[in-house]
C-alpha cells in the first residue's frame, strides 16, 4: 500500500504531485489509443504523426502566446488576422521587391512586433480592454490582408517554404532512419535523465525529502520510452521526410517559454498580474509594461505562425488564419488555464492543443466530414469543461480543479515584495 501511495504522490511531479493532476495527459493517451484502434493502426504511423506535426505546429505556436495573454487576464481575437496580414506582406515583399527569404522572415517578425506594439499601447497605456482592441484588430488586419493581396493568392519562393514544409535533411550513413532526428531524440533522453538527476541532487542539498529511487527510475522509464517511440516514428518516415522544421521551431519555443514563465522574474510577473493586478502593482510590478509585452509577444508569435502556414501552403491567400484564434484559445483552456487569469502552463496548453489536433486528425482519418468534425470538436470542448466544472461543484474529482490546486501550491500565490528579488524556491516556481 505504501508503494501505491508513493506512486500516486511522486510519479509525475515531485513530492506534492498526484497522478490525477495529469488527467489531460491521460485524456490525450486515451484519444490516441481510441483512434489507433478505430483507424486500424493509422494514427501512430510515421506518416500520420509527421503530418500532424506539420499541420498543427502553427496552432501550437499560437497557443504558447495565447497562454501568456490569458494568464495575464486578457484575450486576443486578432491572432488569425495578424497571421494572415503578415503572410501577405511577406509574400508581396518577396514577389514584388525581390527580397531574399531570410530578410523576409525578419520583416515578418518586425511587422508582428509593430502590430503588437500598436495593440499593446491601447491595452496597457490607454486602458481599452484587450477584447475590444483585438476585435478591432481582427477586422482591421483581415481587411488589410485582402486589400494588399487584392483578395488573391500570392506564391512564395522555394527557400521560404522550408520553414513550413521542410524536414531535417538526410546526413551520415544509411541507418534506415533520419540520423539527425535520432540525434535529437538521444539528446532529449540525456536531457531528461540529467534533469531528474539534478532535481534529486538539489533536494539532497536542501535536506528535503526526495522521491524513492524506484519512483525516479519508473518516471525516467516512462519519459524515455515516450521519447524513444516518438523519435523512431519521426525518424522512420519515408525517405525525404522526418521531423518537420516547423516542429523543431515549436520545440525550441516550448523550451524557451517554459523556462521563461517558470524561472524568470518577468515570467512570474505575468502570473502575478493575472492573479491580482492591483496587488502586483502595489508590490512594484510594472503593470503597464507586463500588459504591453504580452500583447506584443502574442503578435510576434502570430506573425511567425502565419509565415509557417504560408510556407507550408506555398502561397498566401485571403482565407489564411480564419478561426485560428478559436483553436488557440480552446487549446489553452483545455490545457487547464483559468478564465480569470493567473493560472496555466505552457506544457498544459501544448497538451490541450494536441488533444484537439489528434481528435481532428482521427475523425478525418475515418472520413468524417469537416462540418461534423467542427460540431464534434465544439461539443467535446463544451462537455469536457462543463463536466469538469460540475464535478468540481459536487466535490468529485475534477481534472481542471485538480490542476488548479497544484498551480496554487506551486505558482506565485502573491507578488513578491521586491520584484527583482523573488529567487527563493517557493517564489521561483511556476507550475509547468
Amino acid at each position: 500500500m505504501s508503494r501505491i501511495k508513493d506512486l500516486q504522490k511522486n510519479l509525475f511531479g515531485g513530492t506534492t504531485s498526484n497522478a490525477r493532476q495529469f488527467g489531460m495527459i491521460f485524456t490525450l493517451v486515451a484519444i490516441v489509443l481510441l483512434f489507433q484502434i478505430w483507424t486500424d493502426g493509422l494514427t501512430l504511423t510515421s506518416g500520420n504523426l509527421i503530418a500532424v506535426a506539420a499541420q498543427y505546429s502553427y496552432i501550437l505556436i499560437l497557443a504558447i502566446g495565447m497562454l501568456m495573454v490569458i494568464v495575464a487576464g486578457h484575450i486576443d481575437l486578432s491572432v488569425g488576422s495578424i497571421a494572415a496580414f503578415t503572410g501577405i506582406v511577406v509574400a508581396k515583399a518577396m514577389q514584388e521587391f525581390a527580397i531574399p527569404w531570410p530578410p523576409a522572415i525578419v520583416l515578418g517578425l518586425v511587422v508582428g512586433a509593430l502590430i503588437g506594439a500598436w495593440q499593446g499601447f491601447w491595452v496597457a497605456y490607454v486602458g481599452v480592454p484587450a477584447f475590444i482592441v483585438t476585435l478591432a484588430g481582427m477586422l482591421l488586419f483581415r481587411g488589410g490582408n485582402q486589400y494588399i493581396g487584392n483578395a488573391d493568392t500570392v506564391p512564395v519562393p522555394t527557400g521560404f517554404r522550408q520553414i513550413g514544409a521542410g524536414f531535417l535533411p538526410e546526413v551520415g550513413p544509411n541507418t534506415g532512419y533520419n540520423n539527425l532526428t535520432l540525434l535529437l531524440g538521444l539528446a532529449a533522453c540525456v536531457g531528461v535523465v540529467w534533469r531528474e538527476w539534478k532535481a534529486r541532487r538539489t533536494r539532497r542539498e536542501m535536506n528535503a525529502d526526495a522521491a524513492p529511487m524506484w519512483i525516479s527510475a519508473l518516471r525516467l522509464a516512462v519519459m524515455v520510452g515516450v521519447i524513444v517511440f516518438a523519435t523512431l516514428r519521426f525518424a522512420g518516415g519515408r525517405v525525404g521526410t522526418s521531423l518537420p522544421i516547423s516542429g523543431i521551431i515549436l520545440i525550441a519555443l516550448v523550451l524557451a517559454y517554459s523556462f521563461y514563465t517558470r524561472n524568470t522574474v518577468g515570467g512570474r510577473h505575468i502570473y502575478a498580474v493575472g492573479g491580482n493586478a492591483r496587488a502586483a502593482e502595489l508590490s512594484g510590478v510594472k503593470l503597464k509594461r507586463v500588459n504591453f509585452m504580452v500583447m506584443l509577444n502574442m503578435s510576434v508569435l502570430a506573425a511567425l505562425a502565419g509565415m509557417i502556414f504560408v510556407a507550408r501552403s506555398a502561397a498566401s491567400g485571403p482565407q489564411d488564419g480564419l478561426n485560428w484564434e478559436l483553436d488557440a484559445i480552446a487549446a489553452v483552456f483545455i490545457g487547464g488555464a483559468a478564465v480569470s487569469g493567473g493560472l496555466g502552463t505552457i506544457s498544459g496548453s501544448i497538451v490541450g492543443g494536441l488533444v484537439m489536433a489528434l481528435l481532428n486528425n482521427g475523425l478525418q482519418l475515418e472520413g468524417v466530414g469537416i462540418d461534423k468534425v467542427q460540431m464534434i470538436k465544439g461539443l467535446v470542448l463544451l462537455l469536457a469543461v462543463a463536466l469538469d466544472v460540475y464535478n468540481k461543484k459536487q466535490g468529485r474529482f475534477s481534472i481542471i480543479g485538480s490542476l488548479l490546486r497544484q498551480f496554487r501550491r506551486d505558482g506565485p500565490a502573491s507578488p513578491p515584495s521586491d520584484p527583482g528579488s523573488a529567487t527563493t524556491p517557493d517564489k521561483a516556481r511556476v507550475a509547468g
